[in-house]
């Protein structure tokens, strides 16, 4: 009976770290869609993690149609640190931390000047929000943050 109670109380532990760990920090984090500040409870699950709206009207929006929003949820899941920077987002390549730029409030670096003059020499933050997390670049540069095992 013994081993029943220790093992109930093991499995509530791991389940009560893996809540905690798993919370996400959305001080000065946007929603996807309207520049308003995004809420913890109005949330998508997206690739592999979840991205944050400041109203449900917004995560309708959201599950409709995610092809539209797509740089910008791919912005948030770096902002909230479920993803983090692998490499050159453009290239694929190793990144050297001396060309790093922030876009949207996000570090981003890149493997060399030409990549991070290319993204600096667009004319205004979408085109480069586009040039830097579109799918593509996403998938060269970003991968999920693996939870850390203690």
């Amino acid at each position: 009976m013994k081993k029943y109670i220790a093992s109930a109380f093991a499995v509530l532990f791991v389940a009560a770290a893996t809540v905690v760990a798993g919370e996400v920090n959305l001080e000065g984090v946007k929603c996807v869609i309207a520049p308003r500040a995004a809420k913890a409870d109005k949330s998508a699950d997206y690739k592999e993690g979840k991205v944050y709206f400041c109203c449900d009207n917004c995560a309708g929006k959201f599950a409709k149609d995610s092809k539209p929003f797509t740089e910008k949820a791919n912005l948030q899941l770096v902002s909230t640190h479920q993803y983090e920077q692998k490499a050159c987002p453009l290239s694929g390549g190793d990144i050297d931390e001396s060309t790093a730029v922030k876009i949207e409030g996000t570090k981003v670096a890149f493997c060399c000047n030409n990549c991070k003059g290319k993204v600096e020499g667009e004319k205004d933050d979408a085109a480069k929000l586009k040039l830097v997390y579109s799918d593509k670049a996403f998938k060269n540069g970003f991968a999920k943050v693996e939870p850390k095992k203690e």
